[in-house]
């Protein structure tokens, strides 16, 4: 059937039976997180449909795929709509006591980091292409770095979700994740800017914009937050409750929109606003437990669909095995260095100013996987001569963190800590919990 005329809801059926298909499979194969998984299979289905159509041109496989993707419209579907819900689910999800207990880490990693991190990637992208004879100019060096610097929620989660990793270091990272989406995408759009229309930059008004979207972000979602929160408290009705966590995500997300502030921003903060004082604390036993399956389960399977989006995309988009090699070279390196540095000086800092409790940097660099977002940004790329190579930079650090760095991060935890009994650390839980806090809130099992 050719991909073209296909109706939304045909394209949506597709998506879900290819990702039923898949995760199916790796229930009964592979055993990896989703993430990884689908990763894993996205990025062999790139070499499957090259070589299916080098070997037979006739099927035209790459062009059918790339019409089918023009429909779904990767960058739009997450950056505008998708996310919303993604980060909704997961900041429900998330251990409130514990990510208040890290609040400074989150704000430093969520923000500072960013920022320190797109510096020194543009710097060292820059460099390091240099001397392999690929120079670009640096404001595209530092669009890259803006679009590589921000881990992604639903890819930090696959790599951590198996990992005995301490509850208030999980909490950090699941805080960094939800919260630097925003600002990268803000530090994104100023960075094209100055690179498409350098007469129209000026520091002062990227520093207001940057302010207004991120800070504003924070402000509006806590207010939809406490409105929704208000709403549950008066009633005692799943149905209803439900349906209002699903209109704070679409509302909220559209308001925030229109008002010209961060959209990401607005979805974590309202998530964790509701998902605390609401789920935990104000619903009955039944809305708690649908409330949150119901969050769990939508979280889930969007996940699983963006990530066999990305392989798809990948496949679609197959960079040159040069520019490929190149960019490896360059981006790979260089951010794991610049995750590094800017996970490292903020913390030292923080924890030289605050009693703040210290957390494992070198978990903090292994586990800041890449994901969707980066990959969606790099599709906005304005399409000249220089977008080939950050699609590819972009495509080789993807797949690493979220390869390389996930399926070892468990191994290197369990290095580290060869000691099971030890009472830091929490044992993975099963896969039909729910994580995070919200678990706590849940009736025990008889």
């Amino acid at each position: 059937m050719e991909p073209t005329g296909l109706s939304p809801f045909e394209i949506a059926a597709i998506l879900i039976f290819a990702t039923t298909v898949l995760a199916y499979l790796n229930y009964h194969l592979l055993h990896l997180p989703p993430a990884i998984a689908l990763t894993l299979m996205g990025s062999l289905a790139a070499v499957a449909v090259i070589a299916l159509d080098h070997a037979a041109p006739e099927l035209r496989a790459l062009e059918r795929l790339r019409d089918f993707l023009d429909r779904i419209s990767l960058r739009a579907t997450l950056l505008n709509g998708l996310l919303s819900f993604l980060l909704f689910s997961l900041a429900v999800q998330v251990d409130f006591p514990a990510l208040r207990r890290n609040a400074w880490q989150v704000m430093s990693l969520s923000s500072i980091s960013v920022v320190l991190s797109t510096a020194v990637i543009a710097i060292g992208f820059w460099l390091v292409l240099g001397w392999l004879g690929a120079a670009i100019p640096f404001l595209w060096c530092l669009i890259f770095g803006a679009l590589i610097s921000p881990t992604d929620p639903t890819a930090v989660e696959g790599v951590t979700e198996s990992a005995r990793i301490p509850a208030s270091l999980k909490a950090t990272l699941a805080g960094e994740s939800l919260f630097n989406d925003g600002v990268a995408i803000v530090l994104f759009s100023l960075a094209t800017t100055a690179a498409l229309a350098p007469e129209s930059f000026t520091w002062s008004e990227a520093l207001l914009l940057f302010c207004r979207e991120a800070i504003g972000g924070v402000l509006f979602g806590m207010l939809i937050g406490w409105l929704a929160l208000q709403g549950v408290r008066r009633i005692d009705d799943y149905k209803v409750e439900v349906m209002i966590s699903l209109a704070l995500v679409l509302g909220g997300y559209t308001l925030a929109q229109t008002l010209h502030v961060s959209g990401p921003v607005t979805a974590a903060m309202s998530g964790l606003i509701f998902g605390y004082h609401g789920v935990e604390q104000s619903m009955s036993r039944q809305s708690r437990e649908y409330s949150v399956k119901f969050w769990v389960l939508i979280g889930d399977i969007l996940n699983m669909v963006l990530f066999l989006l990305v392989g798809l995309e990948l496949a679609a988009n197959p960079a040159p095995t040069r520019l490929l090699l190149i960019s490896a070279l360059a981006a790979i390196p260089v951010a794991l260095i610049a995750r590094l540095i800017s996970t490292a000086l903020p913390l030292i800092l923080l924890h030289r100013m605050t009693e703040a409790p210290r957390v494992s940097l070198g978990v903090l660099l292994w586990a800041g996987a890449r994901g969707g977002v980066s990959i969606a940004l790099a599709l906005s790329v304005p399409r000249d001569e220089h977008y080939p190579l950050i699609f590819a930079a972009t495509y080789a650090v993807v797949v690493f963190t979220v390869l390389v760095q996930g399926l070892t991060l468990r191994p290197l935890l369990r290095a580290r800590s060869p000691a099971p009994a030890n009472p830091t650390l929490e044992a993975p839980a099963p896969e039909s919990s729910v994580p995070g806090s919200l678990d706590r809130s849940l009736p025990p099992k008889s």
